[in-house]
């Protein structure tokens, strides 16, 4: 029987993600020792609950804020839609996207096309603004990230004898790469070319379709409050452990930076997002044991919070149809 080879790279595109964070999480206790396993679990026990509630309920308002400038960025487009379809709809892509990495999003407009009168194309069209949005935010984040740690990053180079000339080169001759390439995606007529000329165009457009909002400051506001509240809820689990109270604000944001960036390699983060975060809280004085239950507690309860909000989501959308 022969192999379908566009069935399977579809699958291992599903499935890849989420089996590496599987694997991590295996080789992350498989190489601990027993008694590290066991210190790692006393901490997480131990972990002040009361700031881990809080920062989930931080979470959820961020959550419904989001569902608020969702609504609030569909009204130029003619689109009513009830703000308890557009917080339903958020929440049960966001679990979608634990079994399916990026799925999330087209089910989200698929929902709310199904249960208001909003064609798919243009509620997909405002999920993609808000991607373009939160990695601006991303983007702004690790920019203030960096030039907050430029101290050690000059001290770490210096410690291995690394020349700043060689990082402009390279920097250099990454844009002249980026530069070429985007001149010979232009001018081709391949499939691929035009499939990332599709998406460019795509990018562009949800950018300005930000222009036709009559509310700009409002939505800023709104964009705005949603990356506060993670910071916040990130923020404030550092008081559920002893240890990390005294951790300074720049440890807390590139610990936020490193651990939203690992959410995109694997299925919400699964596996990564402990250790990525742990990693870089020793790296600020904090023993092992101490940044992985950091990082565990934090994964896992809003894990919960979203398996528990999109479970409650599906269920009311299914009354809701009936």
């Amino acid at each position: 029987m022969p192999i379908d080879k566009k069935n399977l790279k579809k699958q291992i595109k599903t499935y890849a993600p989420l089996l590496f964070g599987v694997v991590l999480v295996w080789l992350s206790l498989a190489t601990a020792t027993a008694e590290e396993r066991q210190l790692l679990w006393q901490n997480i026990v131990k972990a002040n609950y009361y700031w881990i509630i809080l920062s989930m309920f931080l979470g959820f308002l961020s959550h419904y804020i989001r569902a608020v400038r969702w609504k609030l960025q569909l009204a130029p487009l003619g689109c009513k839609a009830r703000k308890s379809i557009c917080f339903f709809s958020v929440m049960f892509a966001y679990l979608s996207n634990y079994g399916i990495p990026r799925s999330g999003e087209i089910l989200r407009a698929v929902t709310l096309s199904t249960y208001e009168d909003v064609k798919f194309d243009k509620a997909f069209g405002t999920i993609v603004t808000e991607r373009i949005i939160d990695l601006f935010f991303l983007i702004i984040l690790t920019a203030i990230g960096f030039l907050a740690q430029t101290g050690k990053v000059v001290e770490t180079f210096n410690q291995y004898d690394f020349s700043f000339n060689w990082l402009l080169i390279l920097a250099l001759f990454l844009l002249v790469t980026v530069i070429i390439t985007f001149q010979l995606i232009k001018r081709s007529s391949k499939p691929i070319a035009v499939k990332i000329k599709k998406f460019i165009k795509g990018l562009l457009l949800g950018i300005t379709s930000i222009l036709k909002l009559r509310q700009k400051w409002l939505y800023a506001l709104y964009s705005f409050l949603i990356w506060f509240l993670y910071l916040a809820m990130f923020y404030i689990v550092k008081f559920a452990f002893p240890e990390t109270v005294g951790l300074g604000e720049e440890a807390i944001l590139i610990a936020f930076i490193v651990g939203s960036f690992s959410v995109s390699v694997t299925n919400g983060g699964i596996g990564l997002y402990p250790i990525a975060v742990g990693s870089v809280l020793t790296f600020y004085g904090i023993s092992t044991s101490i940044g992985e239950a950091f990082g565990w507690v934090l994964w896992a309860s809003q894990t919960a919070l979203i398996i528990l909000l999109g479970g409650i989501s599906s269920i009311m959308l299914s009354i809701i149809k009936k």
